[in-house]
């Protein structure tokens, strides 16, 4: 069964991904914004990473950062899920080693689309 984090601080949006990855098979977990998928981190590996970039105490980006330098987890799919839309925000994600950037509001079946491509 694949593994999957989903970290987003909109509750609306952690149930419908949570219900909709359950249905397809996934592992949930979640999270509400970058210290708590840090902490998963420490006892397991995922195959994917949903990260919403605007997120309390520790953002997206500074979480991506911290994963990337990570040896164990630098191969781990991440993928922004983000309403900062505008090309200079979706470059930086992409450029910070993002493997994909969805902007918000997105298609869930489209996303779960890509997400399987990617394996």
């Amino acid at each position: 069964m694949k593994k999957i984090i989903i970290a987003d601080d909109e509750h609306k949006i952690l149930m419908s991904l949570e219900y909709s990855f359950k249905k397809n098979g996934y592992d949930v977990f979640i999270a509400r914004d970058g210290t708590e998928v840090l902490e998963f981190l420490k006892t397991m590996t995922p195959d994917v990473i949903l990260l919403d970039i605007m997120m309390p105490n520790l953002d997206g980006y500074s979480t991506l950062k911290l994963i990337k330098q990570d040896e164990k987890l630098k191969d781990t799919k991440v993928i922004f899920l983000s309403a900062k839309n505008n090309a200079k925000d979706i470059e930086k994600g992409l450029e910070m080693g993002a493997d994909a950037y969805v902007t918000k509001p997105y298609s869930i079946k489209k996303l779960m689309q890509q997400i399987e491509e990617m394996f």
